[in-house]
């Protein structure tokens, strides 16, 4: 059996076909864990989810904010960007079906024999990792219920919720994990999260601010972190305890996988159109 992390699809399917072909993925004895972002951008988010729901317990995904925001396009709730190239999918005949298995899928996993905890973007460093999985599995309720759309999708749009308190009303401790483990990059000293650099952290001018997995974390926990979400990293973090996985397929650069009992990186480059 082999383990496989595999960074931000984002309907890259050529490309992970190609990646996975060359490790000889075999789904009746490999996982594949994917970080989120399955689609948008790329040319091929039908073909992606359907793979990956074909899957069935061979793919461990945790979702992304495209993931998310395709719940909130299928729903109507927010208009498609032509840029994001989900026309096909959202008016496939299996979408119904693609986006109910979606909303079955976590923000967050951990591996059952390793110290390995997996999310989109990250963990912030003043939750340790019970909170983390605690308040994760409150959205996740949220997302298999009848009430997702009102409760959650149609909140999540919001930039005012950028820190975090227990004391906070439920709806606000919702968008605030769906904020911290899907959207986040940088932090500002006291938590709070910035929504506006993309940067490295070597083209980042703002004093103010720093990568999350800078910080200190609270509980000094020393599991591995991995995460995709921030192209720009490509992949590059000072630290064996992350390891951050896109490295910007969809923008013309490359997928990567990383194999656990290895600990060895795999790369495939973006394929060029016939």
């Amino acid at each position: 059996m082999a383990t496989y992390f595999i960074g931000d699809i984002q309907g890259c399917f050529d490309e992970l076909q190609a990646i996975l072909a060359k490790v000889e993925f075999n789904p009746s004895k490999d996982e594949l864990w994917i970080v989120g972002d399955m689609v948008a951008r790329g040319d091929k988010s039908l073909e992606t989810l359907r793979y990956i729901k074909s899957l069935d317990d061979a793919a461990k995904p945790v979702l992304g904010n495209h993931d998310l925001h395709l719940l909130a396009l299928h729903n109507k709730i927010k208009r498609v960007n032509p840029s994001d190239k989900l026309g096909e999918l959202l008016n496939a005949p299996d979408c119904p079906q693609l986006i109910d298995w979606l909303r079955t899928q976590p923000l967050i996993r951990q591996h059952p024999k390793q110290q390995i905890v997996m999310t989109h973007a990250g963990i912030p460093p003043q939750w340790n990792i019970n909170t983390a999985t605690t308040q994760a599995a409150a959205v996740e309720q949220v997302l298999r219920s009848d009430n997702y759309l009102s409760q959650l999708i149609a909140q999540m749009y919001t930039n005012d919720i950028d820190s975090w308190s227990a004391e906070m009303p439920e709806t606000e401790q919702l968008v605030y994990c769906v904020n911290a483990l899907t959207r986040m990059r940088y932090l500002y000293a006291d938590g709070r999260l910035d929504f506006d650099c993309k940067q490295p952290p070597e083209s980042n001018t703002n004093p103010l601010i720093k990568p999350w997995f800078l910080y200190p974390r609270a509980d000094n926990n020393q599991s591995i972190m991995v995460f995709g979400h921030w192209a720009a990293l490509m992949g590059q973090v000072d630290s064996p305890q992350f390891k951050a996985l896109d490295t910007g397929c969809c923008w013309g650069e490359h997928l990567t996988l990383w194999h656990l009992e290895t600990n060895q990186k795999i790369t495939q480059n973006k394929l060029k159109k016939s």
